[in-house]
Parts: structure tokens; sequence; C-alpha cells
């Protein structure tokens, strides 16, 4: 696949093109008005999203020009809502959006109704943003491949006929094909970071506590499933962040920094700084040839910034990790989901992933509950340890590129089998155990044109470092402008799901 050229880059209206911080500004100082963001957007969405099912349950678009028009208005009357005012947005299909249906990918909710917004949510509407509709999941935000009865399968906006990756699949999608100008996500096992490697944008899994969760019933068990931001560029994730991000009392263990730390610049000095690179764990991680080629050269470019990279031995064992993993995954979603499964009208609707996980959390006894949590926290002291070590650690987003669109989910991985339906990410899962800040990189693209990514990883609560890292790093090879999957908005293109 090309770079992108003058003449393609002319198919998109300017205000489409424009990253999110840019489009901020643009809105607060009245350059461009609300209506023509939304006008722009609904047209660019309506040529765009046919070809790829990124934003689903859409909205009647007079009633958001409306909305927009109300945004003007405010502006006119010197009221700035803040950095998201007037910008469309399309929460994720899991996160509770008051007056709109919640369906989780699920017929189970098809038609639910939210009638409170989550946390996040308040804070992205409280910012000026208008919902124009939902982005795409899978079923319950199971498994890293973006499909469900509901609203059926999103493809990849380099090739549709290939996965864009999950949970936040729709999100990273819809951000790589500019129908959004950023997204918010959430990640349990790398589902703000393997969507944004398969579409060639950035995804940050925050650490523990960053953004608050609920409101729940559940804010203590719900310990491992994250929102975040994505974007196009470490800046405007950056930014979402500081909207997302602060403390909240109904999420007693949410952290109490500044959020504003987030929307300054992210220039620093990162000369001596020393990167880990931990490739594919001494071999114990399959990998699609040509993946870990792309993350040296990645790394060779962190390099000329000033990092001092290096190899580096995690000292854990690696099928002891997954133990932990599946022991904890087990407890939240299957802890989650078990009415749906004991319920004979309700289980023949879910997917047997769902199942799964509520029968391995059947299988457990408290003594096997409390080990697990033991273990876990053997992991995050040896994570400690390493971080005296080094100031970062560098691994891919994804042990194989975007695959078949139609499969649930890849049997093997160069040979290799994987034998539960997330076993393909387990490169994602100890830094959702530990409780560390990842951002996922674009590192370029395979021999099929399809996109990589990297994970950087900061210690606990070092998320502005990570996205300092991150920034510098878009600097030097900046990936998300030098290969758009302009295709998509050519004349011609016409390629279905």
């Amino acid at each position: 696949m090309s770079t992108a050229t003058p003449a393609a880059a002319a198919q998109l209206n300017d205000i489409v093109a424009m990253p999110a911080h840019a489009l901020s500004d643009a809105i607060r100082t009245r350059q461009v008005s609300c209506v023509d963001v939304m006008t722009a957007y609904l047209a660019h969405i309506d040529q765009t999203n046919p070809k790829v099912n990124a934003i689903v349950a859409r909205r009647d678009s007079g009633e958001l020009l409306r909305e927009a028009g109300e945004r003007d208005a405010q502006l006119a009357a010197g009221q700035w809502l803040g950095w998201m005012h007037g910008m469309p947005q399309a929460p994720k299909d899991l996160t509770a959006v008051r007056g709109m249906v919640t369906s989780m990918g699920s017929l189970v909710h098809k038609d639910l109704v939210t009638p409170h917004d989550s946390i996040m949510i308040e804070r992205v509407r409280a910012s000026g943003a208008i919902f124009i509709g939902r982005s795409n999941v899978p079923e319950f935000g199971l498994g890293s491949h973006t499909y469900n009865r509901v609203y059926g399968t999103t493809g990849n906006p380099y090739d549709p006929s290939k996965t864009a990756g999950g949970s936040s699949g729709g999100a990273a999608a819809a951000l790589a094909a500019r129908m959004l100008p950023v997204a918010d996500g959430s990640d349990f096992g790398g589902s703000l970071r393997n969507p944004a490697a398969f579409c060639n944008v950035y995804g940050m899994r925050p650490s523990a506590g960053r953004v608050p969760a609920g409101p729940s019933p559940e804010v203590f068990l719900k310990q491992l499933a994250y929102e975040g931001p994505m974007g196009r560029s470490p800046r405007d994730v950056a930014m979402l962040l500081s909207v997302m991000a602060g403390h909240d009392k109904r999420a007693p263990l949410s952290l109490s920094d500044d959020p504003a730390s987030f929307a300054q610049p992210l220039d620093a000095e990162l000369r001596g700084k020393r990167v880990g690179w931990l490739g594919d764990w001494n071999g114990y991680l399959p990998m699609e040839p040509g993946i870990l080629d792309l993350c040296t050269q990645a790394l060779a470019d962190l390099a000329t910034v000033g990092c001092d990279v290096a190899d580096y031995q995690v000292p854990f064992s690696g099928e002891r990790l997954w133990r932990i993993w599946l022991a904890h995954r087990h407890l939240m979603v299957g802890g989650q989901f078990h009415a749906l499964v004991q319920n004979p009208e309700t289980r023949q609707l879910v997917k047997p992933a769902l199942i799964w996980e509520v029968e391995g959390l059947e299988g457990m006894t408290a003594r096997q509950v409390y080990q697990a949590t033991e273990e876990r926290s053997a992991w995050y002291q040896t994570v400690l340890r390493m971080f005296e070590d080094v100031d970062y650690l560098a691994v891919p987003s994804a042990q194989l590129f975007p695959f078949d669109a139609a499969l649930d989910w890849p049997r093997q991985i160069a040979g290799r089998p994987m034998d539960t339906y997330h076993r393909w990410m387990e490169t994602v899962t100890p830094w959702t155990l530990a409780g560390c800040p990842v951002i996922s990189v674009p590192v370029g693209f395979g021999p099929q044109g399809l996109p990589m990514g990297m994970q950087l990883i900061g210690p606990p609560r070092a998320d502005l470092a990570v996205l300092q890292l991150a920034h510098a790093y878009d600097q030097v090879r900046d990936w998300v402008q030098a290969r758009p999957p302009q295709t998509l908005w050519q004349s011609g293109a016409s390629t279905q799901i």
C-alpha cells in the first residue's frame, strides 16, 4: 500500500482531516461552526461507515444538527463547555449513555435504553461532546474481534475483509477512517491496545484508577477493566485523558491526581531513558513473521530521541502469568454474567466464550481465588523490581496481523495452537494484571499492507511519562499521517465485509 498523496488527501473534507486538538481550537475560536463540523462528519460517515460498520445505532441527523446549533449558540453567548465542545462522539457500546441503547453487542440487551451515564460519559458530555451513535463491540466485549448478532462485524479500514480487533474495534476503525476525531474505549484483555495496533492509531490503557469506573455495584471487584482514550496522535490521546481522568467518590479506587497535567505539552527530555525490549519473551510467545521486525525498526526510532534500548528478560514464568490471568478473567467475567448463563432463556442467546468463562468460575474454589490474588501480588512486586532496571518496557501489541473477519478467533499462530478464545492476545495480559499504564503506538505495515503496533509500558501511575515517550516517537515516525486508509474514501472503493 502506498503512502498518502495530496490527491488522495484532497478526498477528505478539511474539517474531517483535522487533528482533534486542532479541531477543538478551531471550534473554540469560532473558525468553524459546530454545525459545519457535524455536517462534515455526518457526510463522511454516510460515505465511509457502510464499508466497515464501525458506528452503529446512529441517531437522527436532524437531531444532531439541532444539538450542534445549540453548541454554536452557547459559544456565541460566551459559554465554552470544554475541550470536546461540539465534537461528534460515538461512545463504545459497553458503557452506559443516558437515553441511548447500551446493547453490549448482545441480543439479551439489544433494546436496553440506559437511564444514566457512566462517570466517564458524564465527563465527556459535560465537556461538550455530541453523541451521534455507538461504536461497535464484540458481544459483552469478549474477544479481540468485533462482531455480534445485533449489529454485525466491524471491518478493518485497511482491508474490510479483515478484523479491526476488539473489543474497542468499532472505536479504532471509526478513528482510523476519520469518522471520529477521538474515541473512548475500554480494556481488560487488550481492548484498547489490540484494535489500535490493527487500525494504525494510538490506544492507551491508563493506570489502575486513572479513569474512574462506574457508577457500579461492583466497584471493588472490577479492578482489571479500565476505560481509556484513543486518538490519532499521543497529544489527542492525552487531551481526551484530561477529560476522562480524575477522582470520583463513587469510584473509591480512583486516583486524585489533577487530570489537567495531561493537557500540558508532552515534550520531555528522554536522553538516557532505558527501554527494555521484551520481544517474544525468549520464545514463549508465538509471533507471526514480520511483527518483531517492525517493532525493531520502531525501537530504532526511539533510540534517535536518546533512549537506550536493550533486550530484557522478564524474571517471571509466562505460563505462570497465564494461569493468574485465567483465574482473574473467570472471576470477573463469570461473576458478572453468571445469571445470564444460568437462565435457560438467556443462555441460548449468548456466545460460547461467555458460557466458558462462567463455567470456569464455577469450577474454582475460594482457596483458588485467593491463591490467584497472591500470585498477582507476586507479579506486581516483580514488575516494580523490573522498573528499577529500566524506565519503560516495550513488547508487541499483538502476536499476529489482522486476520480474516469471518473467523471467530485464530486457532494458531506460527503453527502453535491457541487453546482459548483469547490466548492469541497473551502479549497484553501481563500489563493488565500489573495495572501499568500502556499505550499502543503504530509501528508500520506487514507484507499484506496491514498495520501493527507496539506497547510502551511505564511504571504504575506513570501515565504522563508513557504519553511523553509516545509523543517523542510520534515526532520521529508518524505512521497515522503517512499511511491513512485512503481507499475508504477514494471513489470506486466499495469493498464490503
